[in-house]
């Protein structure tokens, strides 16, 4: 019910629902905090001290080191821009979210404003940062307008925010506009509009960016590899990711580290060439560490797709060996072996998954309108207009399959 009002912005509904839990006695859980605190951000300007008490009751039952209460209130005390507590609370918690700290940054900035309290190039970088993690392209279009009225969009370091945030929202074109616009390149720059337009598909843009780098005169650094070998992966130039990884050393004294060698794994894993794939982790990474076992899923995940099972088998025995607790990994494997016709392997994985308790972790969409940012979760019912999403989803599957119907 909490939830349900907060997200029909009927703040005041949340918080006296929470009232009534208290006077019935009702057991409160870690569940119940996180809307009721935004509830209590939505309502900051009349009520400051229902956010605090909601916090001492928080603190009272244990639920302080819980993420999502921690984040809830880093945004509560943002908002009354009371930033000592929230720098406490944000260095207290276990595991810091980039996309939840981003929101809780976004909401700091439309504050200051309200306050009339004029942001620098710090606050700006930082909020265009935020637009990037969640993908909030209409805010960071205020933002840069809001930039050039101030003056700061001549700022190198902003503008290379400005590069990041757009291509990380997909507007490629706005990104290259804002990084010609640069007059004094640096490295960071360079490694923005690179990786920005590998990931927005254009390996051969990044790889000619590239090499306009380095006839600049600005030396690439390990974060500009990492751009580069995911370019030459998703387009498929094997030689040419694997020419730059030999070079990235000896001609631009860059040495490579897990990272590349994930790229590197990826590149021949991709392309079929499973066997060299192999060789390589073995050679370059040994046994598998804390931070290797993406590697083998990557070289696991492409033995499924080009049916080297042998290798696969392989794989899964390390990562069984280990015990790498990694859902993900445990699924490739049961499906490799299923698709395989090997019953008794993948029998055996599922019933691994079983005895672990594993469990996926729900998958999030996002869109952004009217300038907030919705999130949607895999299987997530509680939200407040649920039925009609499922209707229209309904719909448009019927209309799928009329058309399919149609074609046939």
């Amino acid at each position: 019910m909490i939830r349900g009002y907060v997200q029909s912005n009927l703040a005041v509904d949340a918080i006296f629902c929470y009232k009534m839990m208290l006077k019935d006695g009702l057991i409160k859980n870690n569940y119940t905090f996180t809307p009721l605190i935004k509830a209590c951000s939505m309502v900051v300007h009349e009520s400051r001290y229902m956010g605090i008490l909601v916090h001492g009751h928080v603190v009272r039952l244990g639920f302080c080191r819980e993420q999502f209460i921690a984040s809830a209130l880093i945004e509560f005390y943002s908002l009354n821009l009371d930033m000592g507590k929230a720098r406490v609370l944000f260095d207290e918690m276990p595991e810091r979210d980039v996309n939840i700290l981003g929101s809780v940054m976004l909401s700091l900035f439309k504050k200051m404003e309200e306050v009339n309290v004029k942001p620098n190039e710090s606050v700006f970088v930082s909020a265009l940062t935020a637009c990037a993690h969640t993908g909030a392209l209409a805010q960071g279009l205020w933002l840069h307008s809001y930039a050039r009225r101030c003056k700061f969009d001549s700022n190198a370091i902003l503008a290379t925010a400005l590069v990041d945030m757009y291509s990380k929202c997909g507007s490629v074109e706005l990104a290259l506009s804002v990084f010609e616009g640069i007059s004094d390149k640096g490295s960071r720059a360079w490694n923005a509009i690179i990786s920005g337009v590998a990931m927005n598909g254009e390996a051969l843009k990044s790889l000619q960016s590239f090499d306009e780098m380095v006839l600049s005169g600005i030396q690439p650094t390990d974060v500009t590899f990492v751009s580069v070998l995911t370019a030459c992966t998703h387009a498929n130039f094997v030689d040419r990711g694997l020419s730059l990884f030999k070079i990235m050393g000896s001609i631009y004294g860059v040495e490579p580290n897990i990272e590349h060698y994930a790229c590197v794994v990826d590149l021949l894993a991709r392309s079929g060439r499973l066997d060299e794939a192999e060789k390589f982790v073995e050679e370059k990474m040994g046994n598998i560490g804390e931070g290797d076992a993406n590697v083998w899923g990557a070289l696991l995940a492409a033995c499924r797709t080009h049916g080297k099972v042998d290798i696969g088998k392989r794989v899964w025995r390390k990562l069984a060996n280990e015990g790498v607790p990694d859902y993900g990994t445990h699924v490739l494997s049961y499906n490799m072996y299923k698709e395989a016709g090997l019953e008794a392997e993948a029998e055996s994985v599922r019933r691994m998954i079983e005895e672990r308790r594993m469990k996926k972790i729900p998958g999030c969409s996002s869109i952004e309108v009217n300038g907030i940012v919705e999130e949607f979760f895999a299987g997530d019912l509680l939200h407040p207009k649920a039925q009609e999403l499922f209707k229209v989803l309904d719909s448009l599957l019927r209309v799928s399959d009329v058309s399919c119907s149609i074609k046939l």
